[in-house]
């Protein structure tokens, strides 16, 4: 059979199958777009509002992700600096040991060997003993000044800022700014939740529960309301009756804080004291270093290949923000959200994606605010495909429904973007994205699922 004639009948299959979703009553007010195209050839297979802008969720992982590839290269990687100022005598820093960031998203990771916690203190904490420095007469401080202050990307919603997913990302990442709350429920339903534990201890920081216990087998339905640099949050929602030590995960308020804290405890282990002077013995310098300082140890992330696998495969939105950030850096010098985005965007231009059709507020999906339509996210598709990195980018893909592609899901937001490979040998490359749905998102899901499945 003539390609044209079967690529026809796709088209007439898929048009059946959106005409059903459009007339299935949780899609009563539902905006649908989708766009497929033959991956090999770029021939237009099927298009449904593919010029609209829609809600993406964290498909748009995947044009920060190219982006990334394109314009840091994929054996990119970021960098921390542990050093001092002052000078040394007789084994006493008469200065400050201050750690400087360059924004590494994995900066105590435990998804790598060489970036635990644990790994980075050991290495840290020899770095100083290597020196000879049993003592420090002044602060253990953060050097920030290479990126905006401001952590969280406009258009984030409150709700989720507080929690792991929520977690910005500064010059200084640490334990990717996550933590873990555990939590005790009631006996009863209705019963108030208590806190009963922190791992690692956020110190100077207080979380309230207004927790209370909800039916058995209701799940996670808790949420940490703490904002960043903040000291105080509270935690509301429900927790399963009966749980004893229920943990959810929040986001670190001041990741720097934390790192160069834990970094304090660990000095102490080793019997390097700390003096402290009226500044007291935590300091942070957002944007002043001395000239006269030196530098003790060099910590490189992953390549940004590496990073990658874990962004598109486990959706890590910190790492999102990461690459924006780096982006602008490095181009730009200052790590800025708002020149990131930019420089993205004229990216996207310059690869045949035309700016009006990427509306982004942030490099992870994760702002309801964006728009992107999914031609532009086929366009970046057939775009990765020429690209020496794309085996990186590919295998970093989830595999679900047996296709290769990333998902996203926010609220009233269903979206799927990858590649399949049909049973006759078409290859296709896709973006489907359903906004404004009614009623039960894992219902979405299947219906959605049932659709792709005619590419098969």
């Amino acid at each position: 059979m003539p390609f044209y004639l079967f690529s026809q009948t796709v088209n007439d299959r898929l048009a059946k199958a959106i005409n059903l979703l459009e007339a299935d009553i949780q899609f009563k007010h539902a905006a649908i777009g989708m766009y497929v195209v033959e991956t090999k050839t770029a021939k237009i297979i099927f298009e449904k509002n593919a010029e609209m802008g829609l809600v993406l969720a964290s498909c748009q992982k995947l044009i920060t992700s190219a982006a990334a590839f394109g314009l840091l290269g994929n054996n990119y990687r970021f960098k921390t600096e542990l050093g001092y100022d002052g000078t040394i005598a007789d084994g006493i820093l008469n200065g400050n040991l201050f750690i400087r960031g360059y924004g590494d998203p994995t900066l105590g990771s435990w998804r790598w060997p060489d970036t635990k916690a644990q790994v980075i203190m050991k290495n840290s904490t020899d770095a100083v003993l290597l020196k000879g420095i049993k003592k420090i007469n002044g602060n253990i401080a953060s050097f920030t000044g290479n990126w905006e202050s401001n952590s969280t990307p406009g258009g984030w919603v409150w709700e989720d800022i507080g929690n792991y997913y929520g977690a910005g990302t500064s010059a200084i990442n640490w334990r990717e700014n996550q933590y873990d709350l555990m939590l005790k429920a009631g006996n009863a339903i209705g019963d108030a939740v208590s806190i009963t534990g922190m791992k690692p201890i956020l110190k100077d920081v207080e979380l309230s529960s207004e927790l209370t216990t909800a039916a058995k087998g209701s799940g996670d339905n808790a949420y940490i309301y703490l904002a960043p640099n903040s000291t105080h949050g509270l935690v509301s929602g429900t927790i399963p009756v009966g749980e004893n030590n229920f943990v959810i995960a929040g986001a670190m308020p001041a990741p720097d804080k934390q790192l160069i804290n834990e970094l304090a405890d660990a000095l102490n282990e080793k019997n390097i004291s700390l003096v402290s002077n009226q500044q007291g013995s935590i300091s942070s310098l957002k944007t002043f270093l001395p000239d006269d300082s030196k530098i003790l140890l060099h910590i490189q992330s992953p390549p940004l290949d590496s990073i990658n696998y874990w962004f598109l495969k486990k959706s890590i939105n910190l790492y999102g923000e990461a690459f924006v950030k780096a982006i602008a850096f490095e181009k730009d010098k200052f790590g800025s959200l708002e020149k990131g985005i930019e420089l993205i965007k004229d990216f996207c231009s310059k690869n045949g994606i035309e700016k009006s059709a990427i509306h982004i507020l942030d490099g992870s999906g994760l702002s309801p605010a964006n728009r992107v339509t999914t031609k532009a996210l086929v366009t970046v598709l057939q775009y990765a495909k020429q690209q020496s990195w794309f085996a990186s980018f590919y295998n970093a893909l989830p595999q679900m429904n047996g296709i290769k592609m990333k998902d996203g899901y926010i609220g009233g937001v269903r979206s799927y973007t990858g590649f399949i490979q049909s049973k006759n040998g078409a290859a296709y490359s896709f973006s489907f994205i359903i906004n404004n749905f009614d009623g039960s998102a894992a219902t979405v899901r299947e219906k959605m699922w049932k659709v792709l499945d005619v590419l098969k």
